[in-house]
């Protein structure tokens, strides 16, 4: 992980609690968080729908999780997090720390530009839409539970674009393609280099794989990387959970896949 040394004052709304009352209905408004306010943002994930006064990279779309004090930010490529606040109706935001992943040159400046822009960043929530403005910039967002709803692990093809190794994340190279379809029972997997199926069951939490069988093709470079990274993950019980079009494979320090869901 790096750390981007950004001294981020997030100003947003403070939440003023009356002091209690002998009125029910008073004590119910007092529990209540303002629409601007941290507490009103945490536990949610928002997908960005639109952007005024900046063009963001064709394809990629930024998304902002607030959990527990602290935002993870993604904008297509690293993954950035810190503590969070919601001081005087701005975002106010710790020193961050990042993944490190080869990305585009585009993509990288464009983690660069979101760094700078949430700090201080105007923060309006209006039912599932949450607006951040600065310095000429509007950026949109709404809710991912209503942009981008969790796709069924059954029957949605999904697409490996992140390899979990060592505690730390890399792309799938360019030029390679692995994939993995589920059904109840099985999984049909195609490694970027051989295809093939297995059983794979599946609870809400875990999918326990039993052997695949593969085609015997003989694979170089790359596709030999992603085929034996890709293997890897489908033993066993493996932790599982879906968020939107994303599905990751694998953790509690377990290697694993990271997969978007394809068209």
């Amino acid at each position: 992980m790096r750390s981007l040394s950004i001294p981020i004052v997030l100003v947003g709304a403070a939440v003023l609690v009356a002091a209690c009352t002998s009125s029910s209905s008073s004590s119910a408004a007092s529990s209540t968080p303002s629409p601007d306010s941290g507490a009103a943002l945490d536990g949610h994930a928002y997908l960005s729908t639109s952007v005024t006064g900046r063009d963001l990279v064709a394809g990629s779309r930024v998304r902002l999780g607030f959990q527990g004090g602290s935002i993870s930010v993604n904008a297509g490529c690293n993954t950035m997090n810190g503590g969070y606040q919601v001081v005087d109706g701005k975002l106010k935001i710790g020193q961050m720390a990042s993944t490190m992943m080869a990305c585009s040159q585009p993509l990288m400046d464009q983690d660069t530009w979101l760094a700078a822009f949430l700090p201080g960043a105007a923060v309006k929530l209006d039912g599932s839409t949450l607006t951040l403005s600065k310095d000429g910039v509007v950026l949109t967002l709404t809710d991912v539970k209503v942009a981008n709803p969790d796709r069924p692990l059954e029957g949605t093809m999904w697409v490996v674009d992140g390899i979990v190794a060592n505690n730390g994340v890399s792309s799938v190279p360019a030029g390679v393609t692995a994939t993995l379809v589920f059904t109840n029972i099985a999984v049909a997997v195609d490694t970027g280099c051989n295809t093939g199926s297995g059983s794979a069951t599946h609870t809400d939490a875990t999918i326990t794989f039993g052997a695949i069988a593969l085609t015997m093709k003989a694979c170089q470079g790359d596709a030999a990387t992603v085929e034996k990274a890709v293997t890897a993950a489908l033993t066993g019980d493996q932790p599982y959970s879906i968020d939107g079009d994303k599905l990751k494979i694998g953790g509690d320090g377990k290697d694993g896949l990271r997969l978007t869901a394809g068209s």
